[in-house]
């Protein structure tokens, strides 16, 4: 495993990126309503990012096709835009990276459509207040499986689940660095979190159970039992005073 740390220099571009990116999920929220299609989402946003002289970080990674990813109820992470007109009741989730001048911000929100039902606010709630208890725990010199360690139970006693195949990651010159950051498991292991560091913090929550399966566009992840999906995702850099979110507006 090789960790990257980041210099103040390349912090407070990663900075500058993350406002791009907290900025356009700040217009998706704006769009997302009954009657949009997710192309006219993606459309937006890859206009508005490059408005800001930076290039939509997901735009022909691994051959991923659109600039956004897309996840619309039970859909996980990694939906493709399309024609997919958005309907009252559905949640939808949007994860956006931005490489402004080499680095890289990434974040993810999910948002209603319309009026939703509870249950799905509730898990849109949950999953929200689960990133927070992660957060608080990417702190300089506790372990990196402190943060899968704090969200999973507070997740599983809120009756949901937490995605288990998919994690945040390191990231800063390149979109996925090391090391892989688990949102489940035992606290107290892998590496030491030290002032430098930049994560992705981004629970994926089921309403039922967290096993998933990839569609056969080979992108796009729902959950297996057909359960409603959410996502909150910010990048968090470790410094000596605690985490920073360098994906806020």
């Amino acid at each position: 495993m090789a960790i990257i740390l980041k210099t103040p220099s390349e912090m407070a571009t990663m900075r500058e990126a993350g406002r791009i990116v907290a900025n356009t999920l700040t217009l998706m929220r704006d769009l997302v309503k009954p009657g949009v299609t997710t192309a006219d989402l993606d459309a937006k946003a890859d206009e508005f990012i490059r408005k800001h002289n930076a290039k939509p970080s997901f735009k022909g990674y691994n051959g991923f096709p659109a600039s956004i990813c897309v996840a619309v109820n039970d859909q996980v992470v990694h939906g493709i835009p399309g024609p997919q007109r958005l309907e009252e009741g559905d949640i939808i989730t949007i994860d956006i990276g931005a490489n402004y001048r080499g680095l890289h911000g990434d974040a993810a929100m999910s948002f209603p459509v319309g009026q939703i039902s509870a249950e799905a606010q509730r898990l849109l709630d949950v999953c929200q207040a689960a990133l927070k208890i992660g957060i608080d725990e990417a702190r300089a010199g506790r372990h990196l499986t402190d943060i899968g360690a704090a969200i999973q139970p507070y997740v599983e006693s809120q009756g949901f689940s937490v995605v288990r195949q998919y994690c945040g990651h390191g990231v800063g010159r390149q979109l996925h660095e090391d090391p892989q950051v688990f949102h489940y498991g035992p606290n107290g292991k892998g590496p030491v979190l030290r002032r430098g560091m930049v994560l992705t913090i981004e629970p994926m929550v089921n309403a039922g159970k967290p096993e998933t399966r990839v569609l056969d566009d080979k992108w796009t992840v729902i959950t297996a039992d057909g359960s409603l999906s959410a996502q909150f995702e910010h990048t968090v850099a470790i410094t000596d005073d605690g985490p920073r979110l360098l994906t806020l507006p």
